[in-house]
């Protein structure tokens, strides 16, 4: 039978024929015919065999092209002329800087697709938490503005520019604010500078949607400096935190979670040292879950405890009642943990009021924690806001006096307690300007917004604390039709500095570089640049401490007297979401709560035995009510949570945010109260039943592991007297083999998880994310345990009865302490990489199979889709992609469109419906690091290969290398006498192994 395929010699022939030229056309973008960019480059229509090449071989999206063009195109362009720092499948980095930290942007062909930390960050030292990890996908939010608009409308700049020049000059009779979150940067401090210089009767207003102005009146009336004091948690052996969440999100969490491991990791424990850390709280935070020792009180109790701390150590307040006794104990022996510890230890406190603050600075005094644990003379510019000045704003404007006002990375209409108060205000200013990336819920009601570009697409800088500098430089040109909101402000004040990369290059120059030895060209390799510190200095005490303890006993009685109906609430922020900022990014919505393990949404967080004795159900909505302010949502049973208290999560409730972010949970900012000259955020409200039901999308349920060899703790005194304390088998019996030896003779890949160090952050579930084109589902997927995390953590509650040992957990349902007094472990689960996998011999098609180097592959060309594999693993770490998440329009993530697939990763193939997928131990980068060394003609070195996890993790407590290499990092880690393996009684042979969660409890 004669075939009907027709055949060509050669691409010569090929590029000819009418087909070719035709789809040529159709391919590249509409306005530049393949002719034109033929031309352009030199060449002629028909084209030599290695530019034809180039053209058929190689092309890039829109967002390659931003670095020529204003607005993104929609079709490739080839490379025909490639640029000379851009190989292709070659990755580029460039130093930058995010929130102050110091990080390595990875792009490939021109497109930024990974972040990484910067080595040389003094507060990250190369690790990145789970938000920065997450901005990458910021920049791919089709959600944000393509252009600038004036009264709702698309416009060209030079309209916006006139439109501001004429509301400026109306308003010259009047008063300018510029209202901003923190701004440290030296660049932008300049620039706005310059702005007031030109138009003397403008302000600045720095006003933080999450303050920490507290500490900051409290450290001016303290000791005359108006800061936030830089922590150093890893100085300090004793550490006693009243609601600070400092491992989640209070000031600087990436730094004190680097901080406060190097106490207590392997390392740490091996020398018998680590320190003891003691939280006392309300509702469960990520801190609480990691301490030592945690004591669950009221609001109102939270704050006369460290009344009671400062008079055990010797402050001159009287002593003051608790509600629990258990709580009174307890205070009385960490004041006796403290007083030993005498100039290494530190106490924090995450509230906003001035009073509380004041008492923690007197406690601190005593301890002699200034100049050790503390350092006021280089302090944190991380968080500089005072909100008084913006509840004086909306004054101002009410009262006429404004006459225009900026809005720079500020979003008040969203985050101030009485939105209608501060829109009604704002409605009565002549001008009104935002700088956001999006028609925000402030920025909906300007006349102008002047689009701001993402910080990968920036110059800039960045002074988070005394003497460190960092430098944000673009890592591609902007994608749309935006700008700089520094850049505008130099052109809107005829500042003779037209451009503000100059700007920022001429800022460095004459003020940091000569300091640091440095030419800009070495700061833009480096990204960072620490100049010596000040002396660190103790520092005289004189805060009114009989003023602030009235303050306090007076407070409390208020929120007690309230009636035995009222319930105290807890406002915190969410690790993921922040204050909000971050609720379009559907990688940081998909993260499970460290605590709750809920997505896509807040909730109504309260002891489970006080809800049974209110008769409420779990997941059903109710109703906060506190005054003429109320929201509905559904009722969360927490362990931990403390009897007669609930917590709601902020940042949610966001109505601009984009297509992910919207109507997702509810606005908490309301119940808000200014008081004392801060926002505080525990106030008195009642709960009734609301209407319906709403079941959360939780990524675990399941809360205690049934007596199995999963998890595995002891106490710091069991261990130092046996090392081996914790880690022992469940039972010993003979093992059988039904499974071939597998013999790696080049190398073995393994992994050590040290659970002592592991918090729970949940950074490396978003860096495996983004490494390993890990698809978002959204909420009703996941209330379907449809999730695609590749790796987990699990958390586990347990509780230590009285003359057991801490690992003799009871059974949650049957406890009899109110559900209060609990521990939780967190632990990574990822795929175990079994030499004995079980999922291998149950697989009908071949499809997953071991490698020669101990690692559990997939062929996801081979897979079928009968997921015998995952019904057979005993660590249920198996995903099945139920539809093509990341191609379907149906599920909330950014991955369903052409623009935002630019941020998948080249090196790792998106699975399709029908397949199973799992960890691969980041087998992309296993290749590359192999080929590099083949390339330099020499050997792996230890750690050159890092996993995304291992490569993020702000504690270094996941560990990835060659057990085959006796000087490897990993197989000294799984040598350690804490090491057990997860099941090692079933005989999988896992190649992960752990180590024994450890906890200096509070000996009575």
């Amino acid at each position: 039978m004669e075939s009907n395929k027709k055949y060509w010699k050669g691409l010569e022939e090929l590029q000819q024929t009418p087909e070719f030229v035709e789809s040529s056309k159709n391919e590249f973008a509409e306005s530049l015919p393949i002719e034109e960019v033929l031309n352009e480059a030199g060449l002629k229509t028909v084209t030599p065999r290695r530019d034809f090449l180039k053209a058929l071989g190689f092309g890039v999206g829109a967002v390659s092209l931003a670095a020529c063009q204003k607005a993104p195109v929609q079709k490739s362009i080839p490379y025909l002329i490639k640029p000379e720092e851009v190989t292709p499948g070659v990755p580029n980095f460039y130093a930058s800087s995010y929130n102050g930290y110091g990080i390595l942007v990875k792009t490939r062909e021109g497109r930024p697709i990974k972040i990484e930390g910067n080595p040389s960050c003094i507060l990250g030292e190369g690790r990145l938490d789970a938000v920065a990890q997450a901005s990458l996908l910021d920049l791919y939010d089709v959600s944000k503005l393509k252009s600038p608009r004036v009264k709702g409308e698309d416009t060209s700049w030079d309209e916006l520019d006139k439109f501001v020049r004429a509301g400026l000059s109306q308003a010259s009779g009047k008063q300018i604010r510029i209202i901003s979150s923190t701004i440290n940067g030296p660049s932008a401090k300049g620039v706005i500078a310059d702005f007031i210089a030109k138009y003397p009767n403008t302000k600045h207003i720095q006003a933080d949607a999450i303050s920490y102005s507290g500490i900051i009146q409290a450290n001016q009336s303290s000791f005359g400096r108006a800061v936030v004091p830089h922590y150093y948690f890893d100085r300090a052996d004793v550490i006693v935190s009243f609601g600070a969440d400092f491992l989640g999100t209070w000031i600087s969490p990436l730094e004190y979670n680097r901080q406060w491991v190097k106490k207590r990791n392997m390392a740490s424990l091996k020398n018998k040292k680590m320190s003891r850390h003691i939280q006392v709280e309300s509702g469960l935070s990520l801190t609480g879950m990691n301490a030592d020792a945690r004591i669950p009180v009221k609001p109102s109790d939270e704050s006369l405890a460290l009344l009671n701390l400062f008079n055990a150590l010797g402050g001159a307040v009287p002593a003051q009642k608790l509600a629990s006794p258990k709580a009174e104990k307890a205070i009385a022996l960490a004041a006796r943990e403290l007083s030993a510890a005498k100039g290494r230890a530190l106490v924090v406190s995450g509230s906003n009021d001035v009073a509380v603050q004041t008492i923690v600075n007197g406690i601190n005094s005593l301890l002699g924690s200034y100049g050790t644990t503390i350092d006021i003379s280089n302090p944190s510019y991380q968080y500089t806001g005072n909100e008084a000045d913006l509840v004086t704003f909306v004054k101002e404007a009410n009262a006429g006096q404004i006459g225009a006002v900026f809005f720079l990375n500020s979003n008040p209409a969203y985050t101030f307690p009485n939105a209608k108060e501060f829109s009604d205000a704002l409605s009565k200013v002549a001008l009104k300007v935002s700088f956001a990336d999006r028609p925000d819920e402030t920025a909906s009601l300007c006349d102008a917004i002047a689009p701001s570009p993402n910080y990968l697409e920036t110059w800039n800088d960045a002074n988070p604390v005394a003497g460190y500098y960092t430098i944000v430089q673009p890592t591609i040109n902007p994608v749309y039709n935006t700008r700089q909101p520094e850049q505008s402000l130099l052109l809107w004040s005829d500042n003779p500095i037209k451009n503000y990369y100059q700007y920022v290059k001429a800022t460095w120059e004459k003020n940091i570089l000569p300091q640091a030895g440095l030419t800009w060209r070495q700061l833009l390799q480096k990204g960072v640049v620490a100049l010596p510190a000040a002396a660190g200095a103790g520092a005289t005490f004189a805060g009114n401490v009989g003023g602030a303890a009235q303050s306090i006993v007076s407070a409390s009685g208020a929120l007690n007297k309230a009636g035995e109906k009222t319930l105290q609430l807890t406002l915190y922020p969410s690790v993921a979401i922040r204050d909000g900022r971050y609720a379009n990014n559907a990688w940081l919505q998909e993260l499970p709560d460290p605590v709750s393990k809920v997505t896509w949404d807040n909730y109504v967080a309260i002891n489970p035995k006080h809800a049974d004795e209110l008769g409420f159900y779990e997941f059903e909505n109710v109703v906060v009510k506190a005054g003429d302010r109320s929201i509905e949502l559904p009722l969360l049973f927490q362990p931990g949570q403390a009897k007669g208290t609930i917590s709601i999560a902020l940042g949610y409730g966001r109505t601009h945010a984009g297509k992910v972010g919207n109507e997702v949970g509810k606005n908490a900012y309301p119940f808000l109260v200014f008081q004392r000259g801060t926002f505080q955020g525990a106030t008195s409200v009642e709960i009734e039943r609301g209407s319906g039901r709403n079941e959360l999308a939780q990524t675990q349920t399941h809360h205690t592991f049934e007596g199995r060899n999963v998890i595995q703790e002891t106490s710091f005194k069991n261990y130092v007297s046996n090392p081996h304390a914790g880690s022992s088998k469940h039972g010993e019996h003979k093992d059988y083999d039904l499974w071939p030896e597998h013999k790696q003779i080049g190398h073995s890949w393994v992994m050590a998880i040290d659970l002592n160090a592991c918090t729970g952050c949940g950074a490396c579930v978003v860096a495996c994310n983004v490494e390993n084109n890990v698809p978002v589902v959204g909420k009703d997927e996941v209330r379907r345990r449809r999730e695609m995390h590749w790796l987990r953590i699990d958390r586990y509650y347990s509780v230590q009865a009285e003359g057991k040992s801490i690992t003799e957990e009871k059974e949650l349902e049957h406890l009899e302490d109110d559900f209060e007094n609990i521990t939780v472990v967190n632990q990574p689960m990822l795929c175990q990489h079994c030499d004995h996998a079980p999922c291998e011999t149950v697989c009908p098609v071949i499809a997953t199979m071991h490698s020669s180097d101990g690692l559990n592959h997939m062929a996801y060309n081979r897979c079928v889709g009968t997921r015998y594999c995952a019904n057979n693993c005993p660590y249920k770490v198996r995903r099945f992609n139920w539809f093509n998440y990341w191609n379907d329009s149906r599920f909330d993530n950014y991955m369903n469109n052409e623009f935002t697939q630019l941020v998948l990763n080249p090196d790792v193939t998106t699975r399709f419906r029908g397949v199973m997928e799992k960890c691969t131990m980041c087998l992309q980068r296993i290749q590359a690091g192999r080929l590099q060394a083949k390339i330099e003609k020499r050997p792996l070195r230890d750690l050159e290969i890092q996993t995304a996890c291992q490569q993020t993790c702000p504690t270094n407590a996941i560990i990835f290398g060659d057990a085959n290499d006796p000087n490897s990092e990993v197989r000294k880690a799984l040598g350690n006498e804490r090491t057990y393996y997860v099941l090692e009684e079933i005989n999988t042979k896992p190649g992960v192994g752990y180590q024994t969660k450890v906890r200096n409890t509070l000996e009575a």
